[in-house]
């Protein structure tokens, strides 16, 4: 049904582009008067307009449809997933520092510094 509602959806999508590229604008008038032989149209000086605007009319209704079918049926869809049952309850925190870590250089003479002593309160 999806698929069939989404062929549907693109075949009126590429008949309402054509039926809207053979229509004329609304300043086709002007180019008649300078020779640009729009008032010889296919349809006759009426017919484009009732015709073409109803196919319009038409398409674009079933465009709607179409896609608010569409879009409903995207909503109920679960989309997959590698998780088995959700994220974890609990993170695992950093991992506590020991020591150099690998692949650091040591420090000056190839010993670690000695961590500095505490300072004494009073004297």
């Amino acid at each position: 049904m999806y698929t069939l509602i989404i062929i549907i959806h693109v075949i009126v999508s590429i008949a309402l582009i054509l039926i809207i590229l053979l229509q004329t604008g609304k300043g086709t008038d002007i180019g008649a008067v300078f020779g640009g032989g729009s008032s010889q149209t296919l349809f006759g000086s009426s017919g484009p307009t009732s015709f073409l605007g109803k196919a319009t009319a038409g398409a674009a209704i079933v465009f709607m449809i179409t896609s608010l079918f569409l879009a409903y049926f995207a909503g109920g869809r679960t989309s997959p997933t590698i998780m088995k049952e959700g994220a974890p309850a609990s993170m695992p925190g950093p991992a506590a520092p020991q020591g150099m870590p690998p692949g650091m250089p040591s420090g000056p003479g190839g010993a670690m510094p000695a961590p500095a002593p505490p300072a004494s309160p009073g004297k």
